[in-house]
């Protein structure tokens, strides 16, 4: 925790911001390892460039602060909102920051926090989503071991309920299932993302919400999916057929597979983010689906579901060792299907290695039932 506290503090003096303040969050738990849940009282850790850190929160969490390893200040408050204010502001005055220039998480400080923060002096209050996105990207090896191992729950879960799977099952009935094999196989508590599990023309909607339809011959069914160990996720996504389905579909899934595997092999130290993206995208295009492809390659994934890289065509970061994302092109059919094949990667020195393994043919179900 020290070391990333010091990587951040020089990240903040690089930034020139004079501080940054962070909801509870994963970023938060990455540099402190403290976990607050979100409610409706507010709580900020408050970070200066001079490597002062304070914590305004209330006064029941203080002893989730014990034992820490690092110096801190606390303000304390009781469960009369007329004093959070004050908390707020006593915390910035003895950080010298009323007036200063400070960084935000923007998809994470709620307006709550953001309001008493304003309130407490005339501070600026600016997006810092490339320090933290800097900070985070690059997993060191304990890092990318929990992803390797929230991959094979997940994975280990999936076979688990595709045994368990017939005709005439919901799409709601199999997501439960699949839930339950995921803590079975030893994810943790806190998954990802509640499952996708999408059948026939309900595939061809990207993140469409498991309903009450049932499973009927001919269809595609798709599970986006994922398992969290210690923290750190994954989210993989296959999709299988069930009895004899439209030749086109099978089509299709040739085209994304082929697309999956143009991206993984582009994938390496050193080029933009968005050739992987171009990778993919062109095989689809080649194969005259183009327009059917309606989101980018892939996203960046660790502590959050999605986070930084991110996997499009116009982004010219560069790829670096350390860097973990998704790579899942897809072809969307409305009315018919669609196929989406998503795999969890890694940039290494030589090139990119998959945390995924599951078979990417899109197979019947039955191969699995067996």
């Amino acid at each position: 925790m020290t070391d990333r506290i010091t990587r951040f503090i020089d990240m903040i003096n690089q930034a020139k911001l004079d501080g940054f303040v962070l909801n509870p969050g994963p970023s938060l738990t990455y540099l402190t390892g403290l976990n607050f849940h979100l409610m409706e009282r507010p709580t900020v850790a408050v970070f200066t460039a001079s490597g002062k850190i304070s914590l305004v929160l209330p006064i029941l969490e203080r002893e989730k602060l014990k034992g820490l390893p690092f110096e801190h200040e606390v303000f304390p408050f009781g469960d009369d909102p007329a004093t959070w204010g004050s908390a707020f502001q006593q915390a910035l005055t003895a950080l010298h920051l009323q007036h200063a220039k400070i960084g935000i998480e923007p998809t994470r400080l709620r307006v709550l926090e953001l309001r008493y923060l304003e309130a407490a002096g005339s501070a600026q209050f600016v997006d810092g989503s490339q320090v933290l996105a800097s900070l985070r990207m690059c997993k060191d090896a304990y890092e990318i071991e929990k992803m390797r191992q929230a991959a094979q729950i997940a994975q280990t879960a999936l076979l688990e309920t595709l045994k368990r799977i017939d005709i005439g099952l919901s799409e709601r009935e199999i997501a439960s299932e699949l839930v339950i094999q995921l803590y079975r196989a030893g994810s943790d508590v806190e998954l990802p993302f509640q499952p996708i599990v999408s059948s026939g023309p309900n595939s061809a909607n990207p993140h469409a919400v498991p309903s009450d339809r049932l499973l009927q011959d001919g269809d595609l069914l798709l599970f986006d999916w994922g398992a969290s160990k210690d923290g750190y996720f994954s989210d993989i996504t296959r999709t299988l057929t069930v009895g004899q389905v439209d030749p086109t579909l099978l089509e299709i899934g040739a085209a994304v597979l082929a697309a999956n595997s143009a991206a993984r092999a582009t994938g390496k130290p050193g080029i933009c983010a968005g050739d992987v993206d171009f990778a993919a995208r062109d095989v689809i295009e080649k194969a005259g689906f183009g327009t059917y492809f309606i989101h980018r390659t892939g996203h960046g994934l660790g502590m959050e579901a999605h986070e930084a890289p991110y996997i499009f065509g116009e982004n010219d970061l560069i790829l670096s060792e350390g860097m973990t994302f998704t790579i899942e092109p897809g072809i969307y059919l409305p009315g018919k299907g669609g196929v989406r094949i998503e795999d969890d990667v890694v940039i290494t020195a030589n090139g990119l290695e998959s945390l995924t393994d599951l078979p990417r043919h899109v197979l019947p179900l039955d191969l699995f039932r067996a």
